[in-house]
């Protein structure tokens, strides 16, 4: 009797599957709470959402049963003209998710190594596993800065292909510095900066400049945080030239759907206006980590990204997430090694952390 997997190859019956964050109609089911009750703070959304130009744009869109440019040319346009680069460096994906993947299929071989710095960006061990990596795991100090001598020496030992870091990091918010940069960027790898929350930064700097000087940097941005577009999906990454060309035989013809680059391009087109939720974001985030240190309980890290990451001590922080879970706020909950007893909270609108505090000081 034949085996009902064994049409599936061996690596991808083995693989952990990725843990997404439920959709929103689901966890109102699940909490008989009405949607318009629950306090979203899971999963690192802008939660004042498109600019108006956008929604009303979307609404009006008469091309919808056309398919997209397969080259997002308006996008690309924008993105060039705003960040003074040449269009042909690049390439619009379905999210940054998309292009971590499509790098992978491009660069690695079955067996190749790739350099992972825990805790991190689920997405990196993903496409590793499906793509047939062998992940040379490095994990980070307690105060989440990279353990750059054991990169160094893994470089030595391994010869890995790839490096992927968050800069900002995703859970805790950290920044690299620029030595640290520059001693990642001359070893003999190709070294992929995930920049999706680089809008909030107020101390350090982006890197993306910097590709017109190496053959072995990629820069990856999203939509999805500052311009509030994480349900439509779109990206980009900024590449060597030479890269572009294999990408586009790698990717999905129509993969970028025009919904998503019309919301891109009318963003671009009126970057004050998001500019300015950006703006209300950060400030939102210093009045949250200034609460957030009142308790005794909670060890909130500095953040340069639009999330704070608190240690919580003397109690569990599973509790904590279920607790407030119940009164429709929902957080993000770590136990796993380097984050045992962690939570993770998106900045949410002023009216929303008012409502998180009053429920984390009945909870202490």
């Amino acid at each position: 009797m034949t085996n009902k997997f064994s049409y599936i190859r061996p690596h991808i019956q083995e693989m952990h599957p990725y843990e997404p964050i439920l959709p929103f109609d689901v966890l109102s089911s699940e909490l008989g709470i009405p949607p318009e009750r629950l306090i979203k703070l899971d999963a690192n959304e802008n939660p004042y959402g498109p600019i108006p130009e956008v929604r009303a744009a979307l609404a009006n869109s008469n091309a919808l049963h056309i398919y997209p440019d397969p080259e997002s040319r308006q996008i690309r346009k924008l993105l060039a003209e705003h960040h003074q680069l040449r269009e042909s460096g690049i390439v619009i994906g379905a999210g940054a998710d998309e292009l971590i993947d499509l790098i992978m299929r491009i660069v690695i071989e079955p067996g190749d190594k790739v350099i992972n710095c825990p805790p991190t960006f689920g997405m990196y061990a993903f496409d590793g596993a499906l793509n047939q990596a062998k992940l040379i795991s490095l994990p980070r100090r307690g105060d989440f800065s990279l353990d750059l001598p054991g990169i160094l020496q893994a470089v030595e030992e391994h010869k890995p292909r790839l490096l992927f870091l968050a800069n900002p990091n995703n859970p805790d918010g950290g920044m690299i510095s620029d030595h640290e940069f520059q001693q990642l960027v001359d070893l003999p790898l190709l070294l992929v900066m995930d920049e999706a929350y680089v809008q909030f930064i107020e101390h350090g700097r982006s890197v993306l400049k910097e590709v017109v000087s190496y053959t072995n940097l990629i820069v990856l941005r999203t939509f999805s945080k500052w311009a509030g577009l994480a349900g439509l999906r779109i990206g980009y990454g900024v590449f060597p030239e030479e890269f572009v060309p294999m990408l586009m035989r790698a990717k999905q013809p129509y993969n970028v759907s025009i919904a998503a680059e019309q919301a891109a391009v009318i963003t671009m087109q009126n970057l004050p206006k998001a500019e300015e939720n950006i703006a209300q974001i950060i400030k939102n985030r210093d009045q949250l980590y200034q609460a957030l240190a009142q308790f005794s309980w909670l060890k909130p890290y500095p953040s340069q990204a639009n999330f704070i990451l608190c240690q919580v001590e003397g109690v569990s922080a599973f509790d904590v997430k279920q607790r407030l879970r119940k009164q429709g706020i929902l957080i993000r909950y770590f136990d796993k090694p380097g984050l045992s007893d962690h939570i993770r909270i998106s900045i949410g609108t002023e009216e929303q952390i008012e409502k998180l505090i009053t429920a984390l000081k009945g909870i202490g």
